[in-house]
């Protein structure tokens, strides 16, 4: 793969971790498509980012914006080189509420963060270069601790699932030479993820850390990017913790 010349869509890409990766990728001369549902946020991120990134306006839950989406870009590019999968968001789900109120939430946090992702995974799948196509994930520590307070079930289940996913497509594509991976960030501290978060919870995390710092989106950009590489294209099926030693040995 030559990293200049790599096609890369990118969900959730006009904000948090997904907007920073897309602009790693543009400032080194790739052609970036990002994705998400706000037309606004996709429309400034792509003007500030330069000519090289597209944006496309649709919910990743919904298979007929799915399907009409990455048509309109394969039509562009003919094919794409790597899919990072970013988008998703948190939502409360407890015991306490009523069941229809969970539930609606549950189906919410599940249909952004893992349905989105096999969607695209599987309406991108043909398009991606073989060899050397890439899918990557955006996981959570959350997967591995259920998440930091109560009512993170729907959110840890959605991201668990994005293993289930990394370990399913890693066995059905790495024969084709493209490689399937999630990166599980920890405590990030530059995102809206974690932007209520009191001091005393975050001096708490940092403590906890044996890196004795809060994460940094260029550090999930980094993981990312080397996953996205030529270099790992041994790499397959692993899923890539990011948290500063929080947690690991998993």
């Amino acid at each position: 793969m030559n990293q200049q010349a790599r096609r890369i869509i990118i969900t959730g890409g006009n904000s948090g971790m997904g907007r920073a990766m897309a602009e790693r990728f543009a400032r080194e001369g790739a052609q970036v498509a990002i994705i998400g549902r706000d037309r606004n946020t996709l429309r400034a991120t792509a003007e500030e980012l330069g000519s090289q990134v597209s944006w496309y306006q649709a919910d990743v839950s919904q298979r007929e914006q799915v399907q009409s989406t990455v048509t309109a870009i394969v039509e562009q590019w003919g094919q794409v080189d790597v899919l990072i999968n970013a988008a998703g968001f948190v939502r409360g789900a407890t015991t306490d509420m009523p069941l229809d109120e969970a539930e609606r939430e549950w189906d919410a946090v599940i249909d952004a963060n893992l349905k989105g992702s096999f969607l695209m995974t599987v309406a991108v799948g043909p398009y991606l270069v073989r060899p050397g196509g890439r899918i990557i994930y955006i996981s959570s520590i959350a997967a591995f601790t259920g998440g930091s307070r109560a009512g993170s079930t729907a959110y840890a289940a959605s991201k668990a699932g994005l293993h289930g996913l990394t370990y399913g497509f890693a066995r059905e594509l790495s024969s084709q030479s493209i490689t399937v991976n999630a990166v599980a960030p920890g405590y990030i501290a530059d995102t809206g993820f974690t932007g209520a978060w009191t001091d005393e919870k975050i001096n708490g995390i940092i403590k906890e850390t044996p890196a004795g710092r809060g994460g940094h989106v260029d550090d999930v950009v980094a993981a990312v990017h080397y996953l996205a590489s030529p270099e790992a294209s041994f790499v397959t099926g692993e899923v890539l913790n990011v948290n500063g030693g929080w947690l690991f040995g998993r």
